[in-house]
């Protein structure tokens, strides 16, 4: 990767800058404590827009479809694995020629990517990788194309579904982010498959991309991953869960260990799909068991992830969480987990728009341009200027985001970022490998804003330790 602190932006060309922390990024493999760019070498490729990333790896689009990663040190561990093996110098990720990535997101150690024919490719971990067709590396003796059943763990105490087919979509946009805590390397029971990527000898925990097999006419528009789970939404807004879903993050109603092939997520009351949306807008998931009452919405518009936990937003702009919950990141007022996806009651009447979550926390943003916190703020990740977690949605009220209107967030591991309409950057939370882009090391407790001279933000994405920006 070519990096440098000055770089003039032409006119309509695409920058990308990082700060925080990815270990092969640089030769001295030292956090990077403001934004700096990142080059393509060369000309062949132009960037498009900012995926994130997982531990350890970015990941971004470029204008031809292909997804970027870089930033993995060359330790053969699950990261350097996971991102290609590509280290200071941005490089494709070799998925299958055809493939045009137009949306992507990375958890712990698994990336997940939407195509523009709507077809999902998955790799990383195995526990995280469903049934499907797996794509080698003919470099090292591999053949191109196997097909395999779903991982199995030895973690399952139930486990689903028969295997089911196809996939296709059109469109998407990108999710968020990000998982940890618990996400340290398990074993998996499964036989050994012939088709392995790591070559540091522990093969069960990595797998080659895997294209992902969904019911016939599924056509997937937007993907989240998780410390070890994936949500997919596809163009009718249906949401597809898989992975690990022990404290409900599956939202199937039970704590399943491992879901090895692509579930249906009861978010919507089913029958509104595939009608005429606009007639069954009071449908939907139960808000409290107790008080019989109901979302608004006839279909889910967004998804998100969390280290074990899931937030998805209906077209009529309410709020649904469901997972592990003991820092209050389902926004429930309690601490407790929760197994279905359910309202955040506490959210009606405000138009939720877009959504982020990270480790322990989950921060949305309304149609009004404000922006609600609630989980976990051991760093100051809520920007509430304090440290006590929030079991119920708060707004954050600094007086930096006065008169500021909220466009797009990102969550990673600890820390939040913000781009506002008028093209500002702000960041706040844990600030240990200098990913808040502020030129320190200082945790922040309140929404502090990213210097930035030369070009205009138009998108932020968070990595685990790390962030981009898109100019």
């Amino acid at each position: 990767m070519n990096v440098s602190g000055g770089v003039e932006v032409r006119h309509g060309q695409k920058m990308v800058y990082m700060c925080g922390y990815l270990p092969g990024a640089t030769t001295q493999r030292l956090p990077l404590l403001s934004p700096v760019a990142v080059n393509f070498p060369g000309t062949c490729y132009s960037w498009n827009d900012v995926c994130g990333g997982g531990c350890g790896f970015a990941m971004a689009l470029s204008e031809s479809g292909k997804l970027i990663t870089w930033g993995s040190t060359n330790d053969l561990g699950q990261s350097y694995l996971t991102s290609g093996k590509h280290g200071e110098i941005p490089e494709p990720f070799p998925l299958p020629p055809e493939a045009y990535i137009v949306n992507a997101a990375a958890g712990w150690a698994h990336c997940v990517t939407v195509t523009d024919c709507g077809e999902v490719y998955t790799w990383g971990w195995k526990e995280c990788i469903p049934s499907g067709k797996v794509f080698g590396e003919p470099s090292i003796g591999i053949s191109l194309e196997q097909d395999v059943p779903g991982w199995q763990s030895s973690l399952s105490t139930e486990q689903v579904s028969p295997r089911c087919q196809g996939s296709r979509s059109t469109e998407g946009t990108a999710s968020t982010t990000s998982g940890e805590d618990s996400m340290k390397r398990r074993r998996v029971s499964s036989a050994k498959q012939t088709a392995e990527s790591s070559s540091s000898g522990d093969d069960t925990l990595t797998a080659l991309p895997c294209l992902v097999t969904l019911n016939p006419g599924v056509r997937i528009a937007s993907v989240a991953a998780g410390g070890r789970h994936t949500l997919a939404l596809s163009d009718i807004g249906q949401v597809w869960g898989w992975g690990y879903g022990g404290e409900g993050q599956l939202g199937l109603g039970s704590r399943i260990r491992m879901v090895s092939s692509p579930h249906l997520v009861p978010c919507i009351d089913s029958t509104s799909y595939g009608k005429d949306r606009s007639t069954t807008l009071a449908r939907g998931r139960m808000c409290s068991e107790g008080q019989g009452l109901r979302a608004p919405g006839s279909y889910v518009k967004g998804i998100a992830c969390g280290g074990r936990h899931s937030v998805v937003i209906t077209d009529a702009g309410a709020l649904l969480t469901f997972g592990w919950g003991l820092y209050g990141q389902c926004g429930q007022g309690t601490t407790d987990d929760e197994l279905s996806p359910t309202c955040v009651s506490s959210l009606l009447g405000i138009r939720i728009d877009g959504v982020a979550a990270g480790l322990w926390h989950t921060v949305c943003t309304s149609a009004a341009g404000d922006v609600y916190v609630f989980g976990g703020n051991q760093f100051g990740q809520l920007g509430t200027g304090s440290d006590q977690a929030e079991v119920l949605p708060r707004l954050v009220d600094s007086p930096n985001l006065e008169n500021m209107h909220a466009k797009n967030i990102s969550c990673g591991s600890r820390h939040t970022a913000l781009l506002t309409e008028g093209g500002k950057v702000f960041c706040w939370g844990w600030n240990k490998y200098g990913q808040l882009g502020l030129g320190d090391v200082i945790d922040r407790k309140i929404p502090s804003e990213v210097a930035i001279e030369g070009y205009v933000p138009k998108n932020v994405a968070c990595g685990w330790w790390h962030t981009l920006l898109l100019a």
